[in-house]
Order: structure tokens, then C-alpha cells, then sequence
């Protein structure tokens, strides 16, 4: 049975098996100890184990990608075409998102009862996360993509840093006679093939991790949230769908020359693992294999494209922000206008570059988006309990958008569908 099939499986059966168990026993002390002892344990120690091997992936694809490029002119064409395409497909999404909550509105009709039990419930939490979203978005972001000490960097998880440095390190043996470069290169290839490894070992047992993250989460809340926020997350999750069954499918075809059906099932294990998993950097391992085996994109565009993107091109978690900037917008009643609404796009595609690939990731940085357009940021309480279901979907639209980018820019480089020159 291939693996993406054994995944949705077991994400089926999770679902079932958590609502069920929500339905039966929820509340109880016996369901509560069962998630917490046991199928919440298992799926983060799961899910560690994808995250434990993505800096030496990013350090050994990267490094190697931008090697394998050859000049330094060529990099510079690739890495424009990228960062373009990174940009305007951000900033689409989160438009597209606004569009959605200004068009059904589903803020303006949130019971206030609702809202009153949803942000006692989850005070505990928005305090937790506020301390992460206290600083503003400025030139300190910038200065901190330069590591003083990459080893820190890596151990800190600061993704921006680490792509720095396997970005330098690339340059570097790019500019070194070949005879010194080779036995770095050498080492950096090796490193990737353990990755990959360690990778196939831990996917081996995809289907039972994917089962606990989701029986935990579907287990202790069940559908009462759901149903209780079933507008907002319906329009959240239409905008996500109709970006990336709609606007995906047009710009592989006039930009790329992909037919979308093609291209959708061959990425498919990508999908479903980025669903699963709710975590870009999770994903990249598969991300990185499929685009080299099913794709066809040379190996050193993929390698530069793609971990760029794991870190950089959010193009869910911006639609994600947007939209529920203006939700939020709408329970509390400000009223955001036109101008202010152009400010949550900018800081929304601003904000999504420095967006941790890991579940719940983007949260500290909607909080500092909700604080710099005078929206209440405790309101965040409010869409916490929805928040893992949301995180499965965006998480697949910011993946996807990583292979369609690296599709373009292998067009861009003379590289048809299929990995034929053109």
C-alpha cells in the first residue's frame, strides 16, 4: 500500500477514533490520561523526530544546491525568480483571505457567549504566548538572518540564520578551486544521504504517529469548538482550498506549462504528510524527495528552492493571518479600514517569512500583527481550540506552494514537466 495512502488511513481512523472517544467519555479523567500518557507522547516524539533531521538537511540541500549551480550569476537568476515568486504568491493569498472575511463576515455573528467561554478557556494559553509576541517587527530581524555563532543558531531553531549559513557555505565552494571544495562537498553529500535515511526509518511508522496526533487532538476537544466557530473555519478553509485548487492550477499552467492534474498527484504524499504533520520543516524531507524523483526538478534547484521555502514562502499561514486579523476585527468591532486593511497585507507576507515551520508556528506572530492594527490580542483565545485543524490546511497550501515555486523556476532554468530540457 503506498505511504500516502497508509497516512490518510490512519488520519481517518485517528479522526473517528478521537471524536468517538470525545462523544463516550469526554471530560473524563480516564480519556484525559490516555492523551496525555500515551497518543499525545507518541505523536510529538513522532513528530521530534522528523524536526531532529531538518538543520542537517537544510545545511546539506542547500549548501550543495547552491554549489551545484555552478555561478554565482546563475544563483542570483534563481534566487530573484524565487523570492518573486515567493512574494507575489504571499501576497496573493492573504488578499484572497481578506476577500473572503470582508465578503461572508463571519465575526459579525459570533454568539458573545461564545466568545466569553472561549476566552476563558484558553486565557491560560494567550498569556503563554504573549510573552513571544512583545517584539514589534523591525530591523533586528534582519541583523539576526546574520548568525554570530551558527552553531547556537541551529541549536536555537533560528531557521533564517542556519539558511544563511548554508547559503555562504555554497558561495564559498563555488568560488574555491574544485580540488579543495570536493572533500567538503563530499562530507555535505553524505550528510544528506544519513538524513534521507534516518528519514525513511521514522516514516516507516507515519500512519501510528499521524493516528495519536490526531486521536489527541479530536479526543479532548471534539466537534463542540467546531461547530461553535463552523463559519470562520469555513471561510478560512474555502480561502485555502480555492487557493490551491483554483489559483495553484492556473499559475502551473500559464507560468509553468504543468498540467495541475498531473502535478497534484504526483505531489500527493507531500500533501497528506504536510496535513498530517501541520509542520513545513517535518515535511521537507518529503518534500525535497518528491521534487527530485516525481517532479523531475534538478536536484540543485530543489535543493535551493525548497528549504529556502520551508522558512520563507507562507503562503497559507498569510492567508491564515489575514483573514483572522479581520475576523477578530469583526467580533470586537473595529472597523478596519481599506488602508489599514493594505497594512495587514504587508505585514501578514512580512510577517510569514520569520514564521516557524512547526505547528502553531505563526501564532506569536498574528498576535503582534492583531497588537499593530489596535486589534485586542487576547482575542487570539477565540480561534485557539480550531487552531490544529486550521494549522493541517494552511500548512498544506505553504507546502505546495514550495513545489510550485520550484516548478516555475525549473521552467524559468529550461526545465519542461517531467525533467526534460526544453
Amino acid at each position: 500500500m503506498p505511504l500516502h495512502l497508509r497516512i490518510l488511513i490512519g488520519l481517518l481512523v485517528g479522526a473517528a477514533a478521537g471524536v468517538t472517544a470525545n462523544v463516550i467519555a469526554g471530560g473524563s479523567s480516564t480519556l484525559t490520561r490516555v492523551v496525555t500518557l500515551s497518543t499525545e507522547p507518541l505523536g510529538k516524539m513522532w513528530l521530534s523526530s522528523l524536526i531532529m533531521v531538518v538543520i542537517p538537511l537544510i545545511l546539506s540541500t542547500l549548501s550543495l544546491g547552491v554549489a551545484g549551480l555552478g555561478s554565482l550569476k546563475r544563483l542570483g537568476r534563481i534566487a530573484v525568480v524565487t523570492l518573486l515568486s515567493f512574494l507575489c504568491l504571499t501576497a496573493l493569498s492573504t488578499t484572497l483571505g481578506l476577500l473572503m472575511m470582508n465578503f461572508f463576515r463571519p465575526g459579525a455573528h459570533l454568539d458573545p457567549a461564545v466568545k466569553t467561554q472561549l476566552m476563558e478557556t484558553y486565557k491560560g494559553q494567550t498569556e503563554g504566548a504573549m510573552g513571544l509576541s512583545t517584539s514589534s517587527f523591525n530591523i533586528d530581524l534582519l541583523v539576526k538572518i546574520v548568525p554570530r555563532n551558527p552553531i547556537q543558531a541551529a541549536a536555537s531553531g533560528d531557521m533564517l540564520a542556519v539558511i544563511f549559513f548554508a547559503l555562504m557555505i555554497g558561495v564559498a565552494l563555488t568560488l574555491i578551486p574544485p580540488g579543495k571544495a570536493e572533500p567538503m562537498s563530499r562530507f555535505l553529500d553524505s550528510l544528506g544521504y544519513i538524513t534521507v535515511a534516518i528519514i525513511e526509518l521514522v516514516m516507516k511508522v507515519a500512519p501510528v504517529g499521524v493516528f495519536c496526533l490526531v486521536f489527541s487532538v479530536t479526543a479532548r476537544f471534539g466537534f463542540h469548538l467546531l461547530l461553535s466557530l463552523l463559519q470562520y473555519v469555513m471561510t478560512v478553509v474555502a480561502g485555502l482550498a480555492i487557493f490551491q485548487f483554483v489559483a495553484y492550477p492556473l499559475i502551473l499552467w500559464l507560468v509553468a506549462r504543468w498540467p495541475a492534474m498531473e502535478f497534484f498527484r504526483r505531489v500527493r504524499v507531500v500533501m497528506v504528510t504536510a496535513f498530517s504533520t501541520s509542520s513545513s520543516n517535518a515535511t521537507l524531507p518529503t518534500t525535497l524527495r518528491v521534487s527530485e524523483e516525481s517532479l523531475r526538478i534538478p536536484k540543485e534547484i530543489g535543493g535551493f528552492v525548497l528549504p529556502l521555502g520551508a522558512t520563507m514562502n507562507m503562503n497559507g499561514t498569510a492567508l491564515y493571518e489575514g483573514a483572522t486579523v479581520l475576523f477578530l476585527a469583526q467580533v470586537f468591532g473595529v472597523q478596519l479600514s481599506l488602508g489599514a486593511q493594505l497594512m495587514v497585507v504587508m505585514l501578514s507576507v512580512l510577517t510569514a517569512i520569520g514564521t516557524a515551520g512547526i505547528p502553531g508556528g505563526s501564532l506569536p506572530l498574528l498576535m503582534m500583527v492583531l497588537r499593530m492594527v489596535g486589534v485586542p490580542m487576547e482575542g487570539i483565545a477565540i480561534i485557539l481550540g480550531v487552531d490544529r485543524i486550521l494549522d493541517m490546511c494552511r500548512t498544506t497550501l505553504n507546502v505546495t506552494g514550495d513545489l510550485v515555486t520550484a516548478t516555475i523556476v525549473a521552467r524559468v532554468e529550461g526545465v519542461r514537466p517531467g525533467g526534460q530540457a526544453s
